[in-house]
């Protein structure tokens, strides 16, 4: 089987040495990694130049943004699934992608593996592990999704269902998931595999502005995917997240 990770970057001198030195460590080697550039103005090219013995393609040029790149690097694919991996972000340890093969392998009828991540911060400190044992699509009805570096998709299905839509902000992994898990109901399971150590503090996680973006894109999602949901759940989801929070203490 064989694994195509994508790393999108812009400017990511700063961490993305750490990326691909979690790849280059995996101790599965069936791994096709795919690095697409913005065309950055530091020394992010020198390390993908530094690195290209274990790079299978990569390209720098101007996109239309995150979603634009993360569907050039589907399209340049040729694995059996695909998985993202961002350009400040990790693998958790060098088994993760052996433990994915072995997963699917093991369940060879699925579309799709969900499993965890761990969130870090600037100091490296854990501070949150978000699971997706309790997630089930239904949930999306109502705002949650499991965490999208998590998530290992058959190649097949872009093909079949499409790719990020590029008219979503910060929302397009959203409105995918939510395409292919409630309006195609893909097959899938839940891994229980922590895939990914993420550098807390993305875009759709920083402040009240961008809650407020994300939940009217989770709306515009659902729409157009003729999912029906409530406005006022998906608007409260921040307060079932805290009461989730403080049941589990």
């Amino acid at each position: 089987m064989k694994i195509s990770i994508i790393t999108v970057c812009y400017n990511s001198e700063k961490t993305i040495e750490k990326t691909f030195k979690s790849v280059e460590a995996q101790t599965y080697k069936n791994i096709e990694y795919i690095i697409v550039d913005g065309g950055s103005k530091d020394t992010t090219i020198d390390l993908v130049k530094k690195y290209k013995s274990m790079i299978s393609q990569w390209v720098s040029e101007p996109d239309k943004g995150l979603y634009d790149a993360m569907n050039k690097g589907i399209e340049m694919a040729t694995g059996d699934i695909v998985g993202i991996l961002n350009s400040d972000d990790i693998f958790t340890d060098e088994k993760v992608l052996e433990n994915v093969a072995n997963f699917h392998l093991k369940n060879k009828n699925i579309d799709a593996s969900v499993g965890n991540i761990i969130q870090f911060n600037d100091e490296g400190k854990t501070v949150r592990k978000y699971s997706a044992k309790n997630w089930n699509p239904e949930k999306l009805k109502i705002g949650f999704m499991p965490a999208h570096p998590a998530i290992f998709f058959k190649r097949d299905l872009f093909k079949k269902y499409g790719l990020y839509h590029l008219d979503f902000t910060i929302g397009a992994d959203y409105e995918l998931i939510t395409r292919f898990f409630l309006q195609h109901k893909i097959t899938w399971e839940f891994s229980d595999i922590t895939t990914t150590s993420m550098l807390i503090g993305g875009v759709s996680s920083s402040g009240f502005s961008s809650y407020q973006l994300i939940s009217k894109e989770i709306k515009k999602a659902l729409t157009r995917n003729n999912i029906k949901f409530s406005y006022l759940k998906v608007q409260l989801r921040g307060f079932w997240k805290i009461i989730g929070f403080l049941n589990k203490k």
